[in-house]
């Protein structure tokens, strides 16, 4: 959102599967009971969808924080994963991805904005092959809305 890119869910996960070798694809989620049809949609194109239960502020904004269960998942299915695929940018999971690159378990981390990400990863994974930039993918990943002439 950041880059003003409207991620097209169902190429993105066709890129994580074609050109990353991803088999299974979590997306850790806050459930709203209005979603459930997108919800419905993302399983379709094959994502494993995990909720976070969600909070209204007082003045109406939802706030769920998904960290702990992507940590706990990823931990759950560390001895499965031959290699992994981290969807991030966020610094709160640095302690994960080194882990995972530091015993041969991180295929690439995907990170949403190149001109916005942690500077933990930014340190740990500058110029590494193992990264790759949503903003680089726009033109594949980009949402295009369908015109009918």
């Amino acid at each position: 959102q950041d880059l003003g890119l409207k991620l097209d869910f169902r190429r993105f996960r066709v890129y994580l599967k074609e050109k990353c070798g991803v088999g299974k694809a979590y997306l850790f989620i806050g459930y709203l009971p209005e979603n459930a049809n997108m919800y419905r949609v993302l399983q379709e194109y094959g994502y494993v969808l995990i909720f976070k239960p969600i909070l209204k502020t007082k003045d109406g904004h939802v706030k769920g924080n998904v960290d702990a269960e992507l940590v706990l998942q990823a931990m759950i299915d560390y001895p499965a994963y031959r290699q992994a695929v981290i969807v991030t940018g966020d610094g709160d999971f640095h302690c994960l991805v080194k882990y995972f690159a530091e015993n041969d378990k991180l295929a690439r981390l995907i990170v949403p904005n190149r001109f916005k990400y942690s500077i933990l990863l930014r340190r740990a994974f500058i110029a590494s092959p193992q990264i790759t930039f949503l903003n680089d993918l726009q033109h594949l990943l980009e949402y295009k809305t369908q015109h009918r002439g």
